[in-house]
């Protein structure tokens, strides 16, 4: 048995996931010898990356005999469209905190939020430190009532959802070496860091002669360097691994992440028409197409070479197209 086979996970996702080569895009963008790990296809809710977090933060509710989740995001949250649809399936209730106004349309996520059965709360700029205190007090609430509810923090990122993508770059280790590919480099969105934060542990037990890169889509990077290195060494340390990095050693990007997060970019709109003309992959405009962007970016300047073989992870968000269709005119 091995540290990850130590924590308990609940099926949600479809795995693995496959590991395709991309070879038109990566020509279109400087790197011949791309592949992509397609973890938009992990099913759960139309797929993405939070399947994996979800695993191991559902199967914490379960065990503690929750029977409802709280969580937080944007109005086009991939993330809490994929805890609503968990909590169907292991029959809780969902009750998400989205810190945009309500739209005129309910489109993309947020209509799948709403298929799903939450209870959808609409808090428009909510510091975050205040949204977690507005949902602690809703769960006292229904602790007061007899209920058993779990808050689960933006983006799942908490050292327990990390470990999901620890045991995703142990499956990717075992494709590639199957297929018999020599990653030089690997490429992710961050955001709310859980998903990077794993993929650095991970390269770190099964791939240690692979780069990282987090192609940030949210904080500027300073801000994201501190939180991925706090979760990282949290989960590290539940491993029993001794790595507690530093936010100076965390590779975070801001170049492409624009005005603010989920505000699209035209180097990111660029890079979702690439992807979906040249390999038939749908990208969005708030993660994966900033994500392709900052890949094609860093190999602009040279970060990232055309003779290496990259892997940039494809971690969904194709809902969230549906309520940017005045961008694709």
């Amino acid at each position: 048995m091995t540290a990850l086979d130590r924590f308990q996970r609940v099926p949600l996702a479809h795995l693995p996931t496959p590991l395709e080569a991309a070879p038109r895009l990566g020509a279109a963008i400087g790197l011949p010898h791309l592949w992509v790990k397609r973890d938009d296809a992990t099913g759960l809710a139309m797929g993405g990356n939070k399947a994996r977090k979800l695993e191991y933060l559902m199967a914490d509710a379960r065990d503690q005999g929750s029977d409802v989740v709280f969580t937080t995001g944007g109005v086009q949250s991939n993330h809490a469209r994929m805890t609503a649809a968990a909590a169907c399936k292991l029959g809780m209730q969902s009750v998400l905190f989205l810190c945009d106004e309500r739209p005129s349309e309910e489109q993309g996520n947020l209509l799948l939020d709403r298929l799903f059965g939450a209870e959808v709360r609409f808090v428009p700029g909510l510091p975050y430190p205040q949204m977690v205190r507005a949902m602690e007090e809703a769960a006292a609430e229904l602790r007061a009532k007899g209920r058993a509810p779990y808050i689960i923090p933006v983006g799942g990122s908490t050292p327990l959802g990390c470990l999901g993508y620890v045991r995703a770059v142990q499956e990717l280790a075992g494709q590639a070496s199957e297929q018999g590919v020599r990653v030089d480099a690997m490429t992710v969105a961050a955001g709310s860091t859980g998903t990077l934060a794993g993929v650095l542990i991970g390269a770190r037990l099964f791939m240690p002669q692979t780069r990282v890169y987090g192609i940030s889509v949210s904080p500027r990077a300073g801000v994201g360097k501190i939180k991925c290195a706090g979760i990282a060494g949290e989960a590290s340390a539940m491993l029993g691994g001794e790595w507690r990095p530093s936010p100076e050693e965390i590779p975070i990007f801001d170049e492409w992440l624009g005005e603010d997060y989920g505000i699209p970019t035209p180097e990111g709109m660029e890079a979702i028409r690439l992807a979906a003309e040249l390999e038939g992959y749908l990208l969005d405009p708030v993660y994966t197409g900033k994500a392709l962007a900052g890949t094609r970016g860093l190999a602009g300047r040279g970060e990232l070479r055309a003779e290496e073989t990259v892997v940039f992870w494809h971690t969904g968000g194709a809902p969230a197209l549906f309520a940017f269709n005045n961008l694709f005119d």
